[in-house]
C-alpha cells in the first residue's frame, strides 16, 4: 500500500519534465489505490492492538493526523504550486516506510493463525512488561476458536442475515460520512468563500485549523462520551451548518442584505466543519474497525471503504453541477441527507464504548 503512494507521488515528479496528463493519471492511481487501502487497514490495526478504554480515541487520532496534513495541504498550497504540493506527500511517506519496521504484528491476527506464543508476546508487549495479560489472553482465544468454526466469507456471505446488522451499519455509516456533503465544500471551499464574498484565504486557513483543533477534542471525548452522542451531535451541527449556507445563497440570489449573506455563509461552513469534525470524520471509522468479526473484517471492510470513497467521487464529482442547478437548493439537499443519518444513528448504530470487540461482535450478533 505503501508502495504505491509512493509510486504515486514519483508519477507526479514527471510532470516535471513531461507534457501531458499520463503522468497525473497513473499517480493518482497509484496514489488513490495505497489511501484506499490505508483508511481502512489503519483504524482496524490500532483498534485490534488498543486496550479497551484508548481504542476510540486512538482510533480517531488517525483521523487527527489525516486532518493535520489536509490542513497543511491546504495552507502550504496557498504558496506552492500543485506539482511541488504533490511532492512533498514523499515526505510522509518515507517516515512511515521506515515506521513499519518498528510497529508489533495484531495479536488477534496472531491469534487467527495460531501463532499463540508470538501472540501472546506481542500482547504483554503492547499492555506492558508488568501488565496481567491473562483474562484478555484468554478471551481473545475463545472468540477465535469459535470463528473457526465459520467458513471464510466472501462478499455474498455479507448479506446473509448473520453479518446483515453489521454490514448495514459500517456501510451506513459511511454513507451518512460521504453523502452529507463533506468532499465537495471541502475541495471547493475557496469558491464557496469568495463566492459568498469573503476572502478565500483567510476562510481556508480558518477551515484548515479548526478541523484540527475540533477533531483533536473529539478524540478526548470520544471513551468518555461515547461513539453515539458525538454522531448524533455531530449530525445535527451539520444540518445547521448547511442551512445557514443555504440561507446564505438564497439572500444573495435575491440580491438582499449582501453583507448579511457572506456572515452566514462563513458561519455556516465553519459550524459544519466544526460539526463534521466532531464526530462524523472520524466516529465511523472507529465504529466500522469494531463491528466485525476476523472471518469477514477484511471483505466487510473492504466493501465499506469502497462505498466511502464512492461516496467521495460521487460528491465531488456532482458538486459543481449541482451549484450550477442552485447553490440554495444544493445545501437544502446536504442538510436532508444529513437529518437522515440522525434517525439512521439513533434506530441502528449501537453505543461500542467500554466493551472488547469480542463482546462488541457477540452482541451485534446475538441481537
Amino acid at each position: 500500500m505503501l508502495l504505491w503512494m509512493i509510486v504515486g507521488h514519483l508519477a507526479v515528479l514527471q510532470l516535471f519534465y513531461l507534457q501531458g496528463s499520463l503522468a497525473l493519471d497513473v499517480g493518482r492511481l497509484a496514489g488513490g489505490y495505497g489511501m484506499g487501502a490505508f483508511s481502512y487497514v489503519v483504524p482496524v490495526y490500532i483498534a485490534e492492538i488498543a486496550p479497551v478504554n484508548l481504542r476510540g480515541a486512538l482510533t480517531t487520532l488517525n483521523q487527527v493526523m489525516i486532518c493535520t496534513g489536509v490542513s497543511v495541504a491546504f495552507i502550504i498550497g496557498i504558496v506552492l504550486s500543485w506539482r511541488t504540493l504533490a511532492l512533498t506527500g514523499l515526505v510522509p511517506c518515507a517516515v512511515l516506510l521506515l515506521g513499519l519496521f518498528f510497529i508489533p504484528e495484531s495479536p488477534r491476527w496472531l491469534a487467527k493463525i495460531g501463532a499463540h506464543r508470538k501472540f501472546e508476546a506481542e500482547l504483554q508487549k503492547l499492555r506492558g512488561k508488568g501488565a496481567d495479560i491473562a483474562h484478555e489472553a484468554a478471551e481473545i482465544q475463545d472468540y477465535i476458536k469459535e470463528l473457526e468454526k465459520l467458513p471464510q466469507a466472501n462478499i455474498f456471505d455479507l448479506f446473509k442475515k448473520r453479518y446483515l446488522r453489521s454490514v448495514t451499519i459500517g456501510v451506513g455509516l459511511m454513507v451518512c460520512q460521504q453523502f452529507g456533503g463533506i468532499n465537495g465544500i471541502c475541495f471547493y471551499v475557496s469558491n464557496i468563500f469568495e463566492t459568498a464574498g469573503f476572502s478565500p484565504t483567510i476562510g481556508t486557513i480558518i477551515y484548515a485549523l479548526l478541523q484540527v483543533v475540533i477533531t483533536t477534542t473529539g478524540a478526548t471525548l470520544i471513551d468518555k462520551a461515547g461513539r453515539k452522542p458525538l454522531l448524533l451531535v455531530s449530525a445535527a451541527g451539520l444540518v445547521i451548518g448547511c442551512l445557514l449556507v443555504a440561507i446564505a445563497f438564497y439572500l444573495k440570489a435575491l440580491q438582499q442584505s449582501e453583507k448579511a449573506a457572506a456572515i452566514l455563509a462563513v458561519t455556516g461552513i465553519l459550524v459544519y466543519i466544526s460539526a463534521f469534525s466532531a464526530g462524523m470524520g472520524a466516529v465511523p471509522w472507529v465504529v466500522m474497525s469494531e463491528i466485525f468479526p476476523i472471518n469477514v473484517k477484511g471483505v466487510a471492510g473492504s466493501l465499506a471503504t469502497l462505498v466511502n470513497w464512492f461516496g467521495a467521487w460521487a460528491i465531488s464529482y456532482t458538486f459543481n453541477f449541482l451549484m450550477e442547478w442552485s447553490s440554495c437548493g444544493t445545501f437544502i439537499l446536504y442538510a436532508a441527507i444529513n437529518a437522515m443519518s440522525i434517525v439512521f444513528i439513533i434506530m441502528v448504530v449501537p453505543e461500542t464504548k467500554g466493551r472488547t470487540l469480542e463482546e462488541i461482535q457477540a452482541a451485534i450478533y446475538a441481537s
